[in-house]
């Protein structure tokens, strides 16, 4: 029964239950593949055939339960986690159920993410998979496992007695068996470690035991510390001029772009373009080191024995390691935006004016801003997960036939949008943060809370004016990702990783 559904050929999509019914009456109906997931006349009739088979109380709809005993009368045990994860994945309307329709869906979608793991297993691309070749792919993950092991791995998939596995018997087993972590889904889509527009706000990327245990890991964290530097210097003068726009831009002075280069240069040569950037490229390698470190004490707690975190535990540990990381270099940051705000003269460095800072205003200083950056984490790295997820999935649901390798456009146009509606959903807490920070640099300015200066700007400028500097805050968004990724790429190469 199981296997009879699932496909020997490729074809066009199923035709609909009716027609499928009508057209298993005639000799044509025949199906030529055998049984498969690939839109032959009876195709769907075999999928209902199946559907009913498992639907055990009879109402219309798969639940844990239904799972559960269907399949044990058909020889297959799962898990109740495993056959959760199952109604999860294709329950669209949340009703706790597979109806036909989510039931084909489903099948039809794990399908397609079998056959991207088959391919990734398959090394010597000849369609099937041996047992050297098993032993390859769990090496590459930083799994050990003998010749032994790995036949018999292969003798609970072979059904012929070949010890290898083809695609029909690889699917075949895997029928209705959850696949999450595709390992070479993972290894291609990095995100956090590439892309640095500015705000270290992301979440984390997961590297592999093989990563960590090689030392790669510290490598790729070095790597990208390294784009990081170089992308924020190449763009530092439109970082300062958004620093000034947020801070000193109102009704009354409304700054442009050519403005306020002009402004920039006239007051301190060109030079002062790149004030703050010192501060803000040294504070790169501690805040990562301590997100690092911070996301991996927290996966622990989370409690998930995965490899890979599901999205949901990754937010909640990237944002978590966010929090600690900003906390314990957050007094830098305050630092850039004093330097980046600075007159010409006014401090002889950053020492200097951290000195001048603690004498005048005490410790307290060092922490102005810190409630609404400490807010802009979520918006930030959620947005910026989900829709570089979402994203990601679509384009492996689209164009991903036989690799997962999205190519670097691809990547880079992600990574692109996702940070940038961060950003968007985050910057109206990064502009009253900056503002905190600075109100001592300006003359005579009152002590405000976040709620009081969000009160002002809504009533003195209205809601634009909690997006003052958002252009040349997205003008370096395109050369900053294109910067950190072709310095990744070399520092990569010049540091012995591997390429993926």
């Amino acid at each position: 029964m199981v296997s009879s559904v699932l496909c020997r050929c490729v074809a066009s999509p199923p035709p609909d239950a009716a027609a499928a019914a009508s057209s298993a009456s005639s000799p044509a109906s025949v199906d030529p593949c055998g049984g498969a997931v690939c839109g032959g006349p009876d195709h769907r009739l075999r999928l209902w055939s199946l559907f009913q088979t498992l639907d055990v109380n009879r109402d219309g709809g798969l639940c844990v339960n239904d799972l559960a005993v269907g399949l044990r009368r058909l020889g297959l045990h799962r898990t109740e986690g495993e056959l959760r994860k199952i109604v999860q994945a294709g329950d669209k309307d949340l009703d706790g159920q597979l109806d036909f329709e989510e039931f084909v869906h489903y099948l039809q979608d794990h399908e397609k993410k079998l056959r991207l793991v088959f391919k990734s297993l398959d090394k010597k691309n000849d369609g099937r998979i041996d047992s050297q070749e098993i032993m390859q792919s769990l090496r590459d993950l930083g799994v050990k496992i003998s010749e032994q092991q790995a036949e018999k791995i292969l003798k609970s998939m072979d059904k012929n007695g070949t010890m290898t596995i083809d695609w029909n018997e690889w699917r075949d087993y895997h029928l209705l068996h959850p696949v999450e972590n595709i390992p070479e889904i993972i290894l291609y889509w990095k995100h956090s470690t590439i892309f640095d527009v500015g705000e270290n706000l992301t979440v984390p990327d997961e590297f592999t035991v093989e990563e960590r245990q090689t030392g790669m890991w510290w490598r790729h964290l070095v790597a990208g510390g390294g784009a990081g530097a170089v992308s924020r210097t190449c763009t530092a003068p439109l970082d300062r001029l958004k620093v000034l726009m947020q801070v000193h831009a109102s009704r009354s002075n409304n700054m442009c772009i050519v403005g306020g280069f002009t402004q920039m240069i006239r007051e301190g040569g060109a030079k002062s373009l790149w004030r703050g950037n010192g501060i803000n490229v040294l504070k790169i390698a501690p805040e990562s080191a301590i997100k690092f470190m911070a996301y991996e004490q927290i996966k622990r707690l989370v409690g998930s024995d995965q490899e890979t975190l599901r999205i949901q535990e990754r937010l909640v540990a990237g944002s978590l390691a966010g929090a600690i990381a900003q906390s314990s270099i957050y007094p830098m940051e305050v630092l850039k935006t004093r330097m980046a705000l600075r007159k010409t003269g006014q401090y002889s460095g950053m020492l200097d004016c951290a000195r001048k800072i603690l004498a005048r205003e005490g410790m307290a200083a060092f922490y102005k801003g810190y409630v609404p950056n400490m807010l802009g984490i979520i918006p930030y790295a959620g947005i910026d997960l989900a829709v570089y997820e979402t994203l990601k999935n679509a384009w492996l649901q689209r164009y991903a036939v036989s690799s997962a390798d999205p190519g670097v456009f691809v990547l880079l146009a992600c990574g692109t949008i996702s940070s940038t509606c961060g950003q968007l959903a985050s910057y109206p807490l990064a502009l009253v943060r900056t503002r905190m920070q600075a109100q001592a640099s300006i003359e005579g300015a009152p002590e405000v809370t976040m709620s009081s200066l969000f009160k002002q700007i809504l009533r003195t400028e209205g809601a634009f004016g909690l997006y003052r500097g958002l252009a040349p805050n997205f003008m370096k968004v395109i050369p900053a990702v294109s910067i950190s990724y072709v310095v990744y790429e070399n520092l990569k190469i010049t540091l012995g990783v591997q390429s993926r």
